[in-house]
């Protein structure tokens, strides 16, 4: 193992450091009640993109908080019965481009890729929070009264609300159905997989937000974390709050939410990752009590992992 990490032994082990509120269970159920609140509905418009057997739409929803929230909709042609992958980006960025979900349309899966809201795609961000709106979504919230106001409270309930979508869709087997995505992607498969325990399988690739404390306690608060480090600085610069600021990112914490998947679990870690450390995936990785199963890029960090997009295809193909 790389020295800013504890050992593999350790890691397989290793329950976490941050904060959980005492309240996470009712706060999680009562945001899913909201979420399934808001039903299943979508707007279809055929896209402007095609492809040879398939059928391509922009398609949009109403997320909590009354957002539009837009995703990319790609579905065999004529096909029935159907299973289904739905698809998460990285933190900062979009859904991208059509083709790179037309080998899952054109293996017999219909695919859903998910614009989070407030960042490179189309979805919406409808604000409405006191305090920072500067830099990052993680601490998007942390200065309002009210926790529901976190973003990354919404981002979570996006995601299995688009499950719920694809799942409602009269061409998709809601049996079988799957969801996978890298860093905040993977943040997300999980959060979607606990919200929306239908989820059949899941397979998050070096998943973000997961063990804040844990990232702070190493010192890798730069990145895609370096809002915890800026949020202290301006906000709580001899850190008065640390304890109220880590148990408030717990409700958020994915480690916390781990243990209502039901879904198999295939998660992808690279050892040498210095932007999610590999010991706050396993946080949550350990409790997950579904079927599961991880592996492992010693050499490699927070990058592409060579042939795990394969692997993932592949255990994709068993829904």
């Amino acid at each position: 193992m790389p020295l800013f990490e504890m050992s593999l032994e350790q890691m397989l082990t290793y329950q976490g450091r941050n904060e959980r509120p005492q309240d996470h269970k009712a706060y999680w159920d009562r945001a899913v009640k909201e979420m399934h609140s808001m039903g299943t509905q979508a707007k279809l418009s055929p896209a402007r993109f095609t492809a040879p057997g398939l059928e391509c739409f922009d398609l949009y929803f109403t997320g909590v908080g009354g957002a539009q929230v837009y995703a990319k909709l790609l579905r065999p042609k004529d096909a029935d019965n159907c299973p289904a992958v739905v698809r998460f980006h990285g933190y900062a960025g979009s859904s991208g481009d059509w083709v790179n979900y037309v080998s899952y349309a054109q293996s017999g899966f219909v695919v859903a890729a998910l614009d989070s809201r407030g960042q490179g795609g189309q979805s919406e961000d409808m604000g409405s929070v006191k305090g920072n709106t500067y830099h990052g979504q993680i601490i998007r919230g942390l200065d309002d009264p009210d926790p529901d106001k976190l973003l990354t409270r919404a981002l979570f309930l996006d995601a299995a609300q688009l499950a719920r979508v694809v799942m409602d869709l009269p061409y998709v087997e809601a049996s079988r159905v799957g969801a996978t995505g890298g860093s905040q992607g993977g943040a997300l498969t999980l959060a979607c997989a606990a919200l929306e325990p239908r989820i059949k399988r899941l397979a998050p690739t070096f998943p973000f937000m997961c063990d804040y404390r844990r990232v702070w306690e190493m010192d890798l608060a730069v990145g895609a974390y370096a809002e915890l480090r800026d949020y202290f600085r301006w906000f709580d610069p001899q850190h008065k709050r640390e304890a109220e600021v880590f148990t408030k990112l717990g409700y958020v914490d994915l480690q916390h939410l781990a243990h209502r998947i039901k879904g198999e679990t295939l998660m992808s870690i690279g050892l040498m990752d210095t932007i999610c450390p590999p010991s706050t995936q396993f946080a949550a990785y350990n409790k997950i009590t579904a079927k599961k199963r991880y592996e492992l890029w010693p050499d490699f960090g927070h990058e592409a992992l060579p042939g795990n997009d394969d692997l993932i295809f592949e255990f994709m193909l068993g829904l």
